[in-house]
């Protein structure tokens, strides 16, 4: 079995009361992929669960580097129990190439996500921007910054990492609030997250 991989650490902060609705955002890349996972909490706020990156060494053959996202991305949904994932999308690079490996690392994130029964939202890195710092065309540090300011994360977050909560943030803001706080009432009653949860409007 190939090897698990080994997310760098990250702090995992709990709600206050153990009830809300649990978004993973994800920052998709061969070499490093981040990952953040944020929750919609009963009051309608949002709180830090936690973050961090897989890491994958270019020494290690390309089949085995897509393996560890996978399983580092199952270790995750599996460890914060999300509801729904967001994927930032490819940007047009005009190195193909990178591209390519850019794209099959998103795709094993999707393929995660599917494993796993998680609805996925994709979002292009400037609906991230825009959602998260408010202007599309915003410097990594500047969502960086945003990042700590709204969530309290600890400071200095590898871009990676921030931009996974920058997606997950994008993926909170596109949703109705009070669809999410049908999902508790829905989870209370045994009823079906996917029958209340979808784009808000």
């Amino acid at each position: 079995m190939p090897e698990k991989s080994k997310p760098a650490l990250g702090i995992a902060r709990s709600s206050e009361n153990g009830k809300g609705v649990r978004l993973i955002g994800v920052d998709p890349g061969l070499g490093t992929t981040g990952f953040g996972c944020i929750e919609i909490r009963e009051n309608g706020s949002i709180g830090y669960c936690g973050s961090g990156v897989i890491r994958t060494p270019a020494t290690i053959p390309f089949p085995q580097r897509l393996c560890r996202i996978y399983h580092g991305l199952i270790e995750q949904i599996e460890k914060y129990h999300p509801r729904l994932m967001g994927v930032e999308q490819p940007f047009f690079a005009k190195n193909v190439k990178s591209a390519m490996l850019l794209g099959q690392a998103r795709g094993v994130a999707i393929l995660a996500a599917a494993e796993t029964n998680l609805e996925v939202y994709e979002y292009s890195p400037l609906e991230v921007k825009q959602a998260v710092v408010g202007y599309g065309r915003a410097a990594k540090e500047q969502v960086q910054a945003m990042i700590h300011t709204l969530l309290g994360t600890p400071p200095n977050l590898a871009a990676d990492t921030a931009d996974a909560l920058a997606v997950a943030l994008c993926l909170a803001h596109s949703l109705s609030w009070r669809k999410s706080l049908n999902v508790l009432k829905a989870e209370g009653s045994g009823g079906q997250t996917k029958a209340w949860l979808g784009r808000g409007k």
